[in-house]
């Protein structure tokens, strides 16, 4: 049950996770790691957290980290899309997560251009609909 504290609600940012991974399909971007920046938002009701002042309530932006490093430099994708969904998918694990938003960048993907980034976003279901 959401509680009503008007500092409850907390906003992780991660960002410009600097990682490599095997993105793409062609042939060179399948033989060889690219550079991916990963940016994510994860809203959650922190009034636990808040009240107790202990990590053990908060929710941990380490360990979620930790997850999608591995998760990154153990994997291959095709896709940003696929990636991106993935990461989504790890982050919205934790119950505690009321929404989340993933952003991946391939830098250098286009010429003349920075990056190509793919973003989704979830949002958990409310209880009370």
């Amino acid at each position: 049950m959401p509680h009503n504290d008007p500092y409850s609600l907390a906003t992780i940012r991660i960002k410009n996770l600097r990682l490599r991974t095997y993105i793409g399909i062609k042939d060179d971007e399948i033989q060889n790691r690219q550079d991916v920046v990963i940016n994510a938002v994860i809203r959650y009701s922190a009034n636990r957290a808040v009240q107790f002042n202990k990590i053990e309530e908060a929710l941990n932006y380490r360990t979620i980290t930790k997850r999608l490093i591995a998760h990154i430099e153990e994997g291959r994708f095709a896709l940003l899309e696929r990636l991106t969904k993935e990461l989504l998918e790890i982050i919205m694990e934790y119950d505690q997560v009321l929404a989340a938003e993933v952003e991946v960048d391939k830098p250098h993907a286009l010429r003349f251009s920075d990056s190509v980034s793919i973003t989704l976003s979830a949002k958990r279901e409310s209880e009370s609909a």
